[in-house]
């Protein structure tokens, strides 16, 4: 595997021992990639590190990729291109303008492609059109779909499953909790899982469960076979819809969860993919018994940051307080 280094690892596992406490569970614990150290990328972090490797063993000088203005991967990606020596072109749907994760993909000096469309269902096609475009111009692009879902970025996640694996102490295994998007992330993680009685549970927040189970078995399969391991096991995963109001929404229970997880754990959630995948770990505690639970915090600090803007109006109780004998 061809790796460009960019984070911190391994990133701690903790226990949630105040978190367990106020839902009342068995065992959970926290992987915290939301402490990887490269920008404000979280776990986007560990495909981007395969992906660079692979461009640059390739010779390869543009990455191309999308998604949305409030994406954490685009800003990621432009910074980790930039810091590997790569020009970095960015197919955004929706409104380009006023994002924070845009102004840092810019500041990195990522070249912005508007789709002109809300349709995120348009991005990976446009980005492989602009590939070929760059190529053609004589540029020698590596177009990644969007969240770098590919079986080279899956393989991140596949070395982070034998990282949090080693790390485990406890004698039973137990059910990871991760936010379910392009599928990258949970796909590189059931292929390192294979054969070790580990669990996933994936909250999906932006497609049904059916359509995304269906594309992450086939890209686990894709990366165990980079490996050359032993193909996923499909018992070992379990997709739940997670998508409430829409993708990037939070619904009240979601934000509910989020908020117990800050007050407990100090552990800020962002609304898209965070806070979706702790109400869903919440969920599943109630009924998990002894049964110990992982929660991956994949991160994403700007987007996270866009909650607590909404605290700021929030006016707290103020008691006075007289010195005794004061009038």
């Amino acid at each position: 595997m061809n790796r460009f280094a960019l984070g911190i690892l391994p990133t701690p596992l903790v226990r949630a021992d105040r978190l367990r406490a106020a839902v009342g569970c068995g065992p959970l614990w926290v992987k915290r990639d939301d402490l990887l150290g490269f920008a404000v990328a979280g776990n986007k972090v560990r495909a981007l590190e395969h992906l660079l490797g692979d461009a640059r063993a390739r010779g390869r000088d543009v990455l191309v990729t999308g998604g949305g203005p409030d994406s954490n991967f685009v800003a990621a990606a432009a910074q980790a291109a930039r810091v590997a020596g790569l020009d970095c072109e960015l197919v955004v749907w929706g409104d380009p303008h006023g994002t924070t994760n845009l102004a840092l993909a810019t500041a990195a000096g990522a070249r912005i492609h508007p789709l002109g469309s809300d349709d995120r269902g348009r991005v990976d096609g446009e980005v492989a059109r602009l590939g070929a475009e760059l190529e053609r111009e004589g540029r020698r692009p590596l177009a990644v779909p969007r969240g770098g879902a590919t079986p080279v970025g899956a393989l991140g996640f596949a070395c982070a499953a034998a990282e949090v694996v080693a790390q485990w102490t406890e004698a039973q295994a137990p059910t990871v909790v991760i936010p379910v998007g392009s599928g990258g992330s949970v796909a590189g993680l059931l292929a390192g899982l294979a054969g070790t009685g580990w669990r996933v549970l994936g909250a999906s927040v932006s497609r049904p469960p059916d359509e995304i189970t269906a594309a992450v078995l086939a890209l686990a399969g894709a990366t165990a076979a980079l490996l050359d391991s032993p193909p996923p096991c499909r018992e070992q995963l379990t997709i739940v819809d997670a998508r409430g109001p829409g993708f990037g929404v939070a619904s009240p229970a979601d934000r509910a969860a989020a908020d117990l997880v800050l007050r407990t754990e100090g552990l800020l959630l962002d609304d898209t993919y965070g806070a979706k995948a702790a109400a869903v770990a919440i969920e599943h505690v109630a009924h998990a018994g002894p049964d110990p639970t992982l929660l991956w915090s994949t991160g994403g600090l700007v987007s996270a940051l866009s909650h607590v803007s909404e605290l700021r109006g929030y006016r707290p109780e103020v008691r006075s307080h007289s010195p005794e004998g004061a009038p």
